[in-house]
């Protein structure tokens, strides 16, 4: 896909061979800022990014920013291109959309995802960047790790024609679970959330949003995102008999009180966690990551999923809008969306 700003001047040069570029670090407990970076030039088999959007992820990167990653769990939610170590300094993130500035004849002047944090240049192994492709605007395209994680949970848990499926917490990763849901021939498909905030967003995607006490029961496969212990406790309450949850929800270093002396065993319920770091299960023989995020993204070209993004803030604003989003508030008076956009100079 061709860029209407290739005509920026390149990253400034601090020195022969390398550029400087800036990145956010997590310095400590709801504390950040920017730092300049060295970037090198791209050798045999990378390419240079300049960054046009990245997203944050509020359960995850609030987490980070919190300094509440559990250590017992550190090197697993350490991301591809991080940078420092938990809980701090650190420099995290995983949503990233820009330009080929340097590199492979094919990939130059094309847009590409990576799983990069939020930094406005950087070089990478061209195996670690995705093409978006030409239906998906960039803005959109940084929901990607979004859908990949709900088509892995898709794949975890295999539903069929004529389901009755619950997704409990409309969150970035639930609604993007019920986005993908709704294209299947269900024979109900429910959204459930506390927040009537969350209907203009599911009216948007023709899913019918429920209080968790008027959700439906005898549920053949119920999603659990909402990283709440009373959202999988109705969870158990509105699966059908031997029916199936399949767990969504990070949370962090909190202890969860799971009610299994009620449902959960009377009547065979299962309780399967689905987490994105590996293909799942059942299609891990036949499908790598690489194919899994080329998918979400051609799931992407859905302009449904336009109404997930909010307005967006600054890469310069980013250490006091982290801490904004972190809080729960909004920036600049307007709705952040379900993923929050950071725009980068020179962003369409």
């Amino acid at each position: 896909m061709g860029d209407p700003h290739r005509t920026d001047p390149g990253p400034a040069m601090s020195g022969a061979g390398t550029a400087t570029a800036t990145a956010y670090w997590t310095t400590g407990p709801r504390r950040g800022e920017l730092r300049p970076e060295p970037v090198p030039d791209p050798g045999e088999g990378q390419a240079m990014v300049r960054t046009l959007y990245s997203g944050h992820s509020r359960g995850t990167e609030n987490l980070v920013h919190a300094c509440k990653v559990p250590e017992r769990v550190a090197d697993l939610m350490e991301a591809p291109h991080q940078e420092g170590s938990f809980p701090a300094p650190v420099k995290y993130g995983y949503l990233s959309v820009g330009v080929v500035e340097r590199g492979p004849a094919e990939l130059e002047g094309r847009t590409v995802f990576c799983l990069y944090p939020h930094q406005d240049r950087y070089v990478v192994p061209v195996a670690d960047l995705t093409p978006v492709p030409e239906g998906v605007p960039p803005r959109r395209a940084l929901l990607a790790g979004a859908v990949e994680t709900a088509v892995n949970a898709l794949w975890e848990a295999g539903p069929r024609i004529g389901d009755r499926i619950a997704v409990v917490g409309c969150g970035l990763i639930g609604s993007s679970a019920a986005a993908l849901l709704r294209r299947f021939p269900l024979d109900r498909l429910e959204a459930v959330d506390p927040d009537p905030a969350r209907e203009g967003l599911m009216d948007a995607l023709g899913v019918r949003l429920v209080a968790p006490q008027d959700a439906a029961e005898d549920c053949d496969i119920v999603f659990h995102a909402s990283a709440t212990p009373e959202g999988l406790a109705r969870c158990l309450e509105i699966v059908g008999d031997d029916g199936e949850v399949i767990e969504l929800s990070w949370y962090g270093d909190r202890s969860v009180q799971v009610p299994l002396g009620a449902d959960f065993h009377a009547r065979r319920l299962s309780l399967r966690a689905s987490q994105v770091g590996q293909v799942a299960q059942p299609r891990r023989v036949r499908r790598t990551t690489a194919e899994r995020l080329a998918l979400a993204l051609r799931l992407l070209e859905d302009p449904a999923f336009d109404a997930f993004l909010g307005e967006a803030s600054d890469f310069a604003d980013l250490p006091a809008t982290m801490d904004r989003l972190a809080r729960g508030g909004d920036v600049a008076g307007a709705w952040p969306g379900l993923c929050h956009v950071i725009r980068y100079p020179g962003a369409p």
